[in-house]
This record gives C-alpha cells, sequence and structure tokens, in this order.
C-alpha cells in the first residue's frame, strides 16, 4: 500500500502513517504556490483503480505509482501556478459520481466520468473542502458546498475551517486534514483540538466509520491523504 501525503505533515504524523504502509511524501517546487505545492490532491485524482495525474507531477511520483501496480493517466492541464489552473485536478470522485468546479475539471477526469452522475460547485479546490464518505455523506467546511448538495439530497455536515492549520493562510479546510481506507478515516490532528471535534466525531461513528487520529494536535491541512496500490 502507498501512502501519499505533503512532506511536511507533522513527524508525529508521518511515523503513524508509516505502520499501514509505505509512505511517499509529496514535495514540488517552481510549480504552483508553497502552501499547496505538496498537497496530493492538487495533482492526483483517485478514481477507482486509476489515477489521473498532472503532467507536470514529478516523475519520481509517477514512477513509485507505476511500482505499486496503479494505473496511471496523466491528464492534460498541468498545474498551474495560481488558482484557477492549480485547481483543475482537486475534484471528489466516487464510483458513480464526479463533484467538482467544472470550469476548472481537467477534460481526461471529464472524459473518464462520462457516464457518472456530475454536481458542480463553485468551489475550484473542491476536494480541499470536501470529505466524501460515501455517496450519500458528506463533511464539507464550505457552507456554499453543503447548500448544492442538500439540494441534491445528500447528507453533508458542516464544519468551520477555522482552527485548522494551512501554513501562509489564516486557516485550512476539513477535508484536506483527512484520507479515507476502506471504513476509517484518517485524521492529520486529533478532534480534540477543534471546536467542532464533537460533531465530527459522533457523525462518523453514526455512520460506522472508525477514527484514526494520526498525532495529538490541531488538525492540519496537507493536501489529503491518499491510498493507493496493493493492501
Amino acid at each position: 500500500m502507498l501512502i501519499i501525503a505533503d512532506h511536511r505533515i507533522p513527524q508525529e504524523a508521518k511515523e503513524a502513517l508509516g505502520r499501514y504502509g509505505k509512505l511517499l511524501g509529496l514535495a514540488t517546487e517552481g510549480i504552483t504556490y508553497e502552501a499547496i505545492s505538496g498537497h496530493p490532491d492538487i495533482f492526483l485524482l483517485p478514481m477507482g483503480r486509476t489515477m489521473v495525474t498532472a503532467p507536470n507531477t514529478p516523475e519520481r511520483y509517477l514512477d513509485a505509482l507505476h511500482d505499486e501496480g496503479v494505473e496511471v493517466v496523466s491528464g492534460e492541464q498541468p498545474v498551474g501556478d495560481k488558482y484557477p489552473a492549480s485547481s483543475a485536478y482537486n475534484a471528489v470522485w466516487l464510483p458513480g459520481l464526479l463533484i467538482h468546479n467544472f470550469r476548472n475539471t481537467d477534460s481526461v477526469i471529464t472524459r473518464l466520468a462520462d457516464d457518472d452522475d456530475l454536481i458542480h460547485v463553485d468551489q475550484g479546490y473542491t476536494r480541499c473542502n470536501l470529505l466524501a464518505l460515501d455517496q450519500e455523506h458528506f463533511i464539507t467546511s464550505d457552507e456554499k458546498v453543503k447548500r448544492v448538495l442538500d439540494n441534491f439530497g445528500k447528507d453533508c455536515l458542516y464544519v468551520a475551517p477555522e482552527g485548522i492549520i494551512l501554513p501562509g493562510f489564516r486557516h485550512g479546510f476539513f477535508g484536506g486534514c483527512c484520507g479515507i481506507l476502506r471504513k476509517e478515516v484518517f485524521i492529520l490532528g486529533s478532534l480534540r483540538h477543534y471546536r467542532e471535534g464533537l460533531k465530527v466525531w459522533q457523525y462518523l461513528e453514526s455512520l460506522g466509520f472508525g477514527i484514526r487520529e494520526l498525532y495529538d494536535g490541531p488538525l492540519f491541512d496537507g493536501g489529503s491523504i491518499l491510498f493507493a496500490g496493493r493492501d
């Protein structure tokens, strides 16, 4: 199992993730702005057994995916130095469902999702702001995203972004703190240090999800934790 996370996540979180698979710390230079330069969800979008990758993703990460037996499909649009060119791969995909700001989505993603239901949101950094638990249940730190999903009959919990660390910004977003492996949610930080932590904990437990807090500290937006390859 390959686990992809920003190379700048706290050391305790790195050690905890390393117990579940091979940890690959993502780092780039000169592609996009510093705060998101190591965020996996800026460069990579898992779509089932396929990983859609930005064409300017550094080769060593593509090699690691290939070595793990992951089918890698290159997108057409390179990640750019600022929004919206930095958001083309920051979509949320589940079997049968794609959620994104489709003004920004790379064309390869929409082609692969041709038979899926599409939900447009104005938030280009969709994955940063939205944790998809399954096709019907979500957690978001964007109130407008919640309203859109509510209109589609989805069950979406809103939690405030304040108190989530993203170096260089006032705060990060809840989705960027998390990754999901089977029925467990891995969180960069402890919900005890988050003012809406109890609400998140109760929501996840009500849906039968386990919770893996990766270090005892405030929530850290690392641009998601991605799990890929052999389990």
